[in-house]
């Protein structure tokens, strides 16, 4: 048995023993493609300095890349939208924009889709082709249809879906807007993160089929939605509970930049925040938040002697909230028409009275024009108009 194929059993079997992995035909699917042949020329690893190390298959020991390779870890592939590995001898600074998922993730959405022989799948973001390899081994190629936005993304996935001897349906383009070409699908899987469900997706679905995606705005404190198609062309399921990926190209805010301190001088009002901004640090807080403001985001950023500074930002509002720490705890000065933290101070009040219920509680229904979320059995409740 080669190196590879003892590095895909030992794979199955931590996640097996994790209990990420309980399909056999999923399982054979892990023990079958090699995850190696997804990930040239090579992968960016932290390193210091909130650097990326780039490591290449070619400048590494066969033992050293496969052990990178079979790590239960994400493998950032492209920075900043064009940068890959082969491209820099340096550790770089910059932003992933393209990974290979870690595999108990990517195991896990495939299993909490559901699919069964016969079924067909559309993939939003083929990013390595990992991912579609897996769906090709368990459904067969001609049942899945995958999506790409970078055109040189799609170009390596392609080859190393030939490579690994699949050839499936492989489409450049958003994926937001939907594509006809196998329309309607029993199951629609995102691996890319979306504010909101397209409804795109929805009516690609049949009924009784599943949309799977990761919704939020945010790098973190997002949830894993999973829908199921009605007759009637609506949609209604859970979050089944945190998930984290990147966002969808077209969708991704940039957070805000320049002299923050300036931007945030002129306050309209000044107290004593009821509650710590840090709140928005852990994963549910985070995930009501955006719930609550879904077009706000946290900033994080340091003074110039090194203090703390934290900041909620809603530009389509015009409206912030600036934090500082004090001895007394942590000051909140919002400006603009929206008193930021007092709705998210509100929101998470209501939260804790509630008992404060995981993110698995969370109900979600899809329509055309709207997404509504609510927590059974509480007084929790949140509507977002798609107009």
């Amino acid at each position: 048995m080669s190196e590879s194929a003892l590095h895909r059993r030992a794979l199955a079997g931590r996640l097996k023993a994790e209990g990420a992995l309980t399909s056999p035909e999923l399982s054979a699917a892990v023990e079958a493609v090699p995850r190696e042949l997804f990930l040239h020329p090579g992968v960016f690893l932290p390193g210091e300095g909130g650097n990326w190390r780039p490591v290449t298959a070619l400048g590494t020991t066969p033992k050293d890349w496969l052990d990178i390779v079979y790590a239960d870890q994400s493998l950032a592939t492209q920075l900043d939208g064009h940068l890959t590995a082969d491209r820099t001898p340096e550790p770089v600074a910059g932003v992933p924009t393209s990974s290979s998922t870690r595999p108990m993730t990517v195991v896990g959405m495939i299993e909490e889709a559901e699919p069964s022989v016969g079924h067909t799948v559309l993939e939003i973001g083929t990013g390595t082709g990992y991912s579609t390899a897996l769906l090709c081994h368990l459904l067969g190629e001609d049942n899945v249809t995958t999506i790409e936005v970078d055109h040189e993304v799609a170009g390596r996935a392609d080859a190393a879906l030939e490579e690994a001897g699949f050839s499936t349906w492989t489409l450049v383009g958003d994926g937001l807007v939907g594509h006809p070409a196998r329309a309607p699908y029993d199951r629609v899987i995102a691996t890319c993160a979306v504010r909101r469900i397209p409804y795109t997706w929805v009516r690609q679905t049949r009924p009784g089929g599943i949309v799977l995606t990761t919704i939020g705005s945010w790098p973190y404190g997002t949830g894993l939605a999973k829908v199921t198609v009605n007759e009637d062309g609506t949609a209604e399921g859970r979050i089944v509970g945190p998930s984290s990926f990147m966002q969808a190209r077209s969708q991704a805010r940039r957070p805000p930049d320049g002299d923050l301190s300036a931007r945030t001088a002129y306050v309209d009002t000044e107290r004593l925040a009821e509650l710590p901004p840090t709140l928005l640090e852990e994963w549910m807080p985070a995930f009501l938040t955006q719930l609550a403001l879904p077009r706000a985001q946290f900033v994080r950023a340091r003074s110039s002697d090194g203090s703390r500074l934290l900041y909620l930002f809603d530009e389509e509002r015009e409206s912030f909230a600036a934090f500082t720490e004090n001895a007394a705890g942590w000051t909140v000065g919002q400006g603009g028409p929206v008193a930021l933290w007092d709705v998210v101070e509100r929101n998470l009040a209501d939260w804790y009275a509630a008992g404060r219920p995981d993110i698995g509680s969370l109900r979600l229904r899809v329509t055309e024009r709207a997404h509504e979320y609510w927590i059974e059995d509480t007084q929790l409740a949140w509507s977002h108009c798609l107009a």
